[in-house]
């Protein structure tokens, strides 16, 4: 029986938060003791068989001699009887022999089983070396990320503070936008809304204060796909509603 190695699909796996590997090798244990449980039975019940047949073939063979010894007349089918046994014995011969065949025959399957089982361990500490090597490599790019990141984020809050803008993603598929510098008088007054991008039909969860031009706005965005120009259409209402339209 042939052990099929499932493929497997290293990138999804480094992906999920915590990457394992299911090598499945209980299946396997579990199947290889089986098979060797029903060889010894397989064993056991066949060497019982032949020496059941043995002690009944030396109980004939004395009975025989007896009777040869107590009765003359009987001795020619004594005889007979005799070669009949022969017969048999020779085929019991020709039966062990074929079990003997048959017993090499499953030596030979279980060094075959043995010998998949070195190559995939051997598989195995190769998987788990290309696992390391990608967790190493994982870890670096991390690294130089966080390491960039710590450069960008000064320039990032600057950006924003200039802007009066910042989106940061607050749960999955969704998006905070919040906007500010939105009325001279009170530059601290602040609006802020939650974009669900889960889908390409875009809709808007919350908005703060409420926006009553916000559905047409979503439409269009949904129309275009523009989301830089949503935020800037978004901004210009939040003003107008804090400040008024422009004169």
């Amino acid at each position: 029986m042939s052990v099929r190695v499932p493929q497997m699909d290293l990138g999804a796996i480094l992906k999920q938060p915590h990457p394992h590997i299911d090598l499945r090798t209980s299946t396997y244990e579990t199947s290889t003791r089986n098979f060797l449980k029903a060889l010894t039975t397989w064993k056991n019940r066949s060497m019982n068989t032949i020496s059941e047949r043995r002690k009944a073939q030396l109980a004939e063979k004395k009975k025989l001699t007896e009777k040869i010894k107590q009765v003359e007349e009987e001795t020619n089918q004594c005889k007979l009887r005799e070669i009949d046994l022969v017969a048999e014995l020779e085929k019991e011969k020709e039966e062990r022999q074929e079990m003997e065949l048959a017993v090499a025959a499953f030596n030979r399957s279980l060094t075959s089983i043995q010998d998949k089982c070195n190559s995939i361990e051997s598989e195995i500490e190769q998987y788990r070396a290309i696992t390391e090597n990608l967790r190493r490599e994982k870890h670096k790019e991390r690294s130089i990320l966080r390491k960039n990141a710590s450069r960008v984020v000064p320039d990032l809050k600057f950006c924003e503070e200039s802007l009066g803008f910042s989106m940061e993603g607050i749960e999955n598929d969704q998006l905070l936008l919040r906007f500010w510098r939105l009325e001279v008088s009170d530059p601290e007054a602040e609006a802020s809304l939650v974009l669900d991008i889960s889908n390409p039909h875009y809709r808007v969860l919350t908005s703060s204060p409420n926006l009553p031009s916000l559905p047409i706005l979503v439409t269009s965005l949904n129309e275009t796909g523009d989301i830089y120009l949503f935020v800037k259409q978004a901004r210009e209402k939040y003003r107008e509603l804090f400040q008024g339209p422009d004169p």
